[in-house]
């Protein structure tokens, strides 16, 4: 399904008129869900897709009163917006996959919001989180033996100084690689059994991370609403039709 230049034109109306908020307001699910409401039938079969069960998985982070299961609900929105087909996951790899999404993110980002929401959380949130290191992978491969404990402090220098430089150069999309480096750390520890439910030993980084992916998943929604005429790629396991 291609959007017609009438179409386009009236995607892009709505987008000026109706959705011109102020720099630092994220959209929760109900306004992001009316939205897609007034707008679905004008984008193509695999966003319509992605945008649907995206926000779907929004809503359930938006329910959760534990930062164990907002994270997980809140990962799986964004794992939602971006998967691909299993090929591409071999040529790339998971982080190379999200790091080209988020590539293409900033590029479609005309209103700048995740560079804005990068500026205005650094010295707060993000910065707390590249400085932990319990959701720094080198820290647990010095631990599993693996590399030196020097090696896995010189992996969290390199990536400061690196997250400092890229924001200094306007260079949202490798902040964002960094800071999803982490994210994806406590995703693998929540995921995969690393971590117990609720438990104390790992609150302030859950609370943290949480803090930062409920306001960049929306963000991220929302752009790729705004974006309905780029390609997003077919989304994975499609709605079968047996009619």
């Amino acid at each position: 399904m291609l959007l017609s230049s009438n179409n386009t034109q009236q995607h892009a109306y709505i987008i000026q008129v109706s959705y011109r908020y102020q720099r630092n307001h994220v959209s929760n699910y109900k306004e992001l869900k009316r939205r897609q409401r007034a707008e679905r039938d004008m984008y193509p079969q695999n966003l319509s897709l992605r945008v649907h069960r995206a926000l779907s998985w929004l809503n359930k982070s938006e329910l959760c009163d534990d930062d164990d299961s907002k994270f997980i609900f809140l990962w799986i929105a964004f794992n939602s917006a971006y998967a691909q087909e299993f090929d591409q996951r071999q040529h790339y790899g998971e982080q190379g996959l999200y790091g080209k999404f988020l590539e293409k993110l900033i590029t479609c980002d005309q209103r700048e919001q995740l560079h804005n929401l990068v500026w205005d959380e650094y010295s707060n949130t993000i910065r707390v989180i590249l400085g932990n290191e319990f959701i720094l992978q080198a820290y647990w491969d010095y631990h599993a033996g693996r590399i030196t404990e020097d090696s896995w402090k010189n992996e969290r220098s390199k990536a400061k100084v690196a997250a400092n430089k890229a924001l200094s150069q306007n260079d949202t999309a490798k902040v964002l690689s960094i800071l999803f480096s982490r994210l994806y750390t406590l995703r693998n520890q929540l995921i995969h059994g690393g971590a117990t439910y609720l438990s104390s030993a790992n609150r302030q980084q859950l609370k943290d991370c949480c803090s930062i992916l409920e306001k960049l998943v929306p963000s991220i929604i929302e752009i790729m609403m705004d974006s309905a005429d780029k390609i997003w790629g077919e989304a994975v396991y499609p709605l079968i039709n047996h009619n």
